[in-house]
């Protein structure tokens, strides 16, 4: 039997992926990427600012420098690169997104087997709780998530571009986490009001980013629970990638209460998601939609899908469009 060397190599690669990505998180864990961006270019110079091994940081920045993290080695002294500058401690860093998947989401994947063979949270059997109850326990974990989420609003600018929210309109951002899309929003359309919904656990951060943003005399903070009840009298509802870690039921039941609140017959549910294709998928649907396998059992929808929900809630899909990140906005009305 011939052995095909390429098979060989694409195996070895696929397999130290996530050698890769613990790398990555030690490096971010040991503030690598603002000692090395302040001037600390040596192995021995790193060692001593992170209280780590030398030969373990040089042997982690040969790896580091091989993946184009860093550039440089010890003779020259190690350089940024644009992958470290966006791991600086910040208010963009991607820091936090690194901490949380080399740490919590880490554990959560080494239960794939038995994720995946019961469909249900790796998280789960980790740490013997829900993702989203360990969340309103843990503030540091909470304050990691709500980071790692605003790293992927990069297309949060184009909401603007896609509906009208002007006129004077009421906003209710269900599930709007930090606030950062509500903000980005009223921004845009300064006769607009708006209400964010969520868990009493995001409030105070929520307050900070919107009183700091668009100031608190155009926006309302309530807490509570999707499933429930949502604040009533609003002209346009935001489903903001809150879906995917809940069964089909309770997203009806989120669905129908949006219905229900709505002002009339004019109002609209926006819903901003990643959606899958069972037939030629790229790379990252396929992994986010496996990712929430593991840390909430949940999962990532079709377009067709997510169309057959709406229409058991007794709302219709008006407008499909595409957005960064992967990301699809749906656009229903009552019907």
């Amino acid at each position: 039997m011939t052995v095909d060397v390429q098979a060989t190599r694409d195996v070895v690669d696929i397999i130290t992926g996530g050698w890769r990505a613990q790398a990555l998180y030690t490096a971010v864990k040991l503030g690598l990427p603002d000692h090395i961006e302040a001037g600390r270019a040596t192995s021995a110079e790193l060692a001593k600012s992170t209280g780590a091994n030398e030969e373990g940081i040089r042997r982690l920045m040969r790896l580091l420098v091989a993946m184009g993290v860093f550039e440089g080695n010890e003779s020259t002294g190690y350089r940024s690169t644009d992958v470290s500058a966006a791991l600086l401690d910040g208010p963009q860093s991607l820091r936090d997104m690194c901490l949380l998947y080399g740490e919590e989401f880490y554990s959560a994947w080494g239960h794939a087997h038995h994720a995946i063979s019961t469909a249900s949270s790796g998280f789960e059997v980790a740490y013997g709780q829900s993702f989203y109850d360990y969340l309103g326990q843990d503030a540091a974990t909470a304050r990691r998530f709500q980071h790692t989420m605003n790293a992927g609003s990069m297309f949060f600018h184009q909401v603007p571009e896609i509906f009208d929210f002007s006129g004077g309109k009421m906003v209710v951002d269900v599930g709007g986490g930090g606030g950062h899309l509500l903000a980005t929003i009223l921004g845009a359309a300064p006769d607009a009001r708006g209400t964010l919904f969520d868990r009493e656990h995001m409030m105070p951060k929520a307050r900070e980013h919107l009183a700091a943003t668009i100031g608190l005399d155009r926006v309302d903070l309530v807490g509570g629970d999707m499933f429930e009840s949502v604040p009533t009298g609003g002209d346009v509802y935001i489903l903001c990638r809150v879906l995917a870690g809940w069964d089909d039921d309770a997203v009806v039941k989120a669905f129908e209460n949006c219905r229900r609140a709505m002002a009339d017959s004019t109002s609209r549910l926006l819903i901003l998601d990643r959606f899958v294709e069972d037939e030629n998928s790229t790379m990252l649907p396929a992994l986010w939609d496996l990712h929430l396998l593991m840390t909430t059992g949940g999962r990532h929808r079709t377009v067709e899908g997510i169309t057959a929900l709406l229409t058991r809630a007794g709302l219709d899909v008006a407008t499909v469009t595409e957005l960064p990140m992967e990301t699809t906005a749906l656009i229903a009305r009552s019907r």
